[in-house]
């Protein structure tokens, strides 16, 4: 798999200047013109859409003076950022910039400040406007498992607040739950509709916790066949070894199916998408092409694709860099099928999975439509070159803009509106969807085993039912993301 390295040059012009000696550009900034002038070498480099941003033109000034008013005109990195972006919220959804790499480094490892769950969807659940927030799953080791929170937990009142289907309310909670460092839950029941307090209550305080992404594996006797079933909820490069155990775990079963569940998975490294993608299709040969990445017309020698591999690379938890080993890749030989449960938040790299083994493979989607990301990006940051040497001490900005798109062999990647599921299921229904994973009774995973066993899947919405996704609950920063991580990107 060819490896993408920062390759400048020193003293890059950046756009067409006069022949004088006074109009050559030497940037002598300071304070937040120091980091404005970093966002815009780094956009007008790196950034994939640049050549569509009239400001990231290369010709867009004639002289230093020119380019340095242009970048005081805003107050805030931020807002240049936000600026230089093309259609932001619209064609780019993506890119983003952070005043404090190391936290950005410490998602990549798996590290991030959290209560401790995965939030599932706001749902309204009846025609009162009674609103429940489920627990999708419990990270162990985390502030919401030492409160004893379990999946399928209903949540109707946080911090003093009952739930309801207004935007006072959904405001109220998304400014709390990313601000507050501490929070309160207060649990019900619902039946037919009918909501219950059941006096339990959980108050949890953010804590930093390593989450291991594979969350959940095992194999399911099912009417003669053994199904592997794993729920993932990150490509994180740092634990490639544990997720490769889990296919040796596969292998050694000789399992007949597999159901891969990425309904919580927004996404995460390249380089992982492609060992999991190497350990379902087995019969696919190092120089077979899983997905390629394309670059800006200033990088197109960047251009590169990555094969299936033999081997996967280790990375140290506590820093994020390579160890140096490699394990050899467990490849599992019995499927020309894979079965991967979807929903909105499934993302990025996850959705790199379904686009890049399709050509090879059936791939049956369950659940819902996915959320449509084709395009990844690496971190720059205000070094030579924008690599993690020599960085600038006078500030911890760093950005993560769209760099490249994602195609797969046969160069389709015509997916920004996301995946839509062969077998729609919606995750709740009712209360007793929410099963523990695994429980062949759970909703998407009932669906995938009905298929295989050859019977109908169930409805995807029950006339009776009155479950409503309620839209607001913002997105947790880094959740959909598909980047190379600076570590990845050395030799």
């Amino acid at each position: 798999m060819k490896k993408l390295f920062y390759l400048f040059l020193s003293g890059l012009v950046l756009w067409s200047c006069s022949d004088k000696d006074d109009d050559a550009f030497v940037p002598k900034p300071s304070g937040n013109l120091e980091v404005q002038d970093f966002i815009w070498k780094g956009l007008n480099e790196w950034y994939f859409w640049q050549g569509d941003v009239t400001d990231l033109s290369d010709t867009k000034f004639s002289s230093n003076e020119e380019y340095k008013d242009f970048l005081g005109n805003y107050s805030a990195p931020e807002d240049l950022f936000d600026h230089l972006l093309f259609r932001k919220g619209d064609i780019d959804r993506f890119s983003w910039i952070v005043d404090d790499y190391e936290e950005l480094l410490n998602s990549f490892r798996g590290e991030n400040e959290t209560f401790g769950f995965g939030p599932g969807s706001l749902v309204r659940v009846n025609d009162n406007g009674d609103v429940i927030w489920y627990v999708a799953y419990v990270m162990p080791n985390s502030p919401a498992a030492d409160a004893g929170m379990q999946r399928g937990d209903l949540i109707y009142k946080f911090d003093g607040i009952v739930l309801k289907d207004d935007e006072n309310t959904i405001d109220q909670l998304n400014r709390n739950y990313f601000n507050n460092n501490s929070i309160k839950f207060e649990f019900a029941t619902v039946d037919n509709g009918v909501l219950s307090p059941t006096g339990e209550e959980a108050t949890l305080n953010r804590q930093t916790v390593q989450e291991n992404p594979v969350h959940f594996s095992d194999v399911i006797p099912y009417e003669g066949k053994n199904i592997g079933y794993l729920v993932y909820n990150g490509f994180v490069n740092t634990y490639n070894e544990e997720l490769n155990t889990v296919f040796e775990g596969f292998k050694n079963q000789n399992i007949d199916e597999l159901v891969l569940d990425l309904r919580y998975n927004g996404g995460g490294s390249v380089e992982t998408s492609t060992y999991l993608a190497s350990m379902i299709y087995g019969e696919a040969s190092a120089s077979d092409i899983f997905a390629k990445s394309i670059y800006n017309p200033k990088h197109q020698e960047e251009n590169n694709s990555d094969t299936f591999a033999d081997k996967a690379r280790t990375f140290d938890k506590s820093t994020g860099d390579p160890t140096g080993s490699e394990v050899q890749i467990n490849r599992l030989t019995s499927l020309n099928r894979v079965y991967i449960l979807t929903s909105q938040d499934t993302a990025s790299a996850s959705e790199m999975i379904i686009n890049g083994l399709s050509p090879y493979m059936e791939v049956i989607l369950i659940g819902e439509t996915t959320y449509g990301k084709n395009v990844g990006s690496f971190t720059l940051f205000d070094a030579p070159g924008f690599g993690t040497r020599n960085i600038n001490p006078n500030h911890k900005y760093a950005m993560q803009p769209i760099t490249f798109t994602i195609y797969n062999k046969n160069d389709e990647s015509d997916y920004v509106h996301g995946f839509t599921p062969d077998i729609e299921v919606r995750e709740f229904e009712s209360y007793e969807d929410l099963k523990p994973f695994g429980d062949t009774e759970e909703s998407l995973l009932r669906a995938a085993l009905n298929h295989i066993s050859g019977l109908a899947a169930r409805a995807a919405v029950t006339p009776e039912s009155t479950a409503r996704d309620v839209k607001g609950l913002k997105e947790k920063p880094f959740s959909k993301e598909m980047y190379i991580t600076p570590a990845e990107m050395e030799p």
